[in-house]
């Protein structure tokens, strides 16, 4: 089995709609639409490989702001198909996703998780990530 994790390209567009609609549900993205969001937005996108095949993606994004004085980044999404799990490839993905986001000047990584997904909350607490006290709160407009 050889296994890479590596920043996305528009050629895994189609692995990456796939992918998502496995974790995030819903219709299927058109490879076109997917390809569009990466040359449009600064977001960082890595796949992970399993014999040639994308098993897995991750996402991250950086902030700036006039309130702080260092680079926020976010890993904001992780998915990783369940025949490849716990082979190492989330622990590659977020070390990939962090020294890309050091090198836009990010200091400080927040990731955003279910409370009762104790299994990607062992995995982030295994790369050095700490439980806080923020608490989370949404609205849909």
């Amino acid at each position: 089995m050889t296994t890479e994790v590596r920043m996305a390209t528009a050629d895994d567009a189609a692995d990456l709609a796939r992918l998502n609609q496995a974790f995030n549900g819903g219709e299927l993205l058109p490879a076109s639409e997917i390809i569009e969001s990466m040359n449009r937005n600064s977001e960082l996108i890595v796949v992970a490989t399993m014999n040639g095949r994308v098993v897995g993606f991750a996402c991250a994004q950086s902030y700036k702001s006039f309130c702080y004085r260092e680079g926020l980044g976010e890993i904001t999404e992780m998915y990783i198909e369940q025949a490849a799990r716990r082979k190492g490839l989330a622990t590659s993905m977020i070390a990939l996703l962090e020294d890309k986001l050091a090198e836009c000047g990010v200091k400080v990584i927040k990731i955003l998780t279910g409370s009762d997904n104790d299994p990607a909350i062992k995995t982030y607490e295994r790369c050095g990530y700490v439980k806080d006290d923020e608490i989370f709160l949404q609205k849909e407009l």
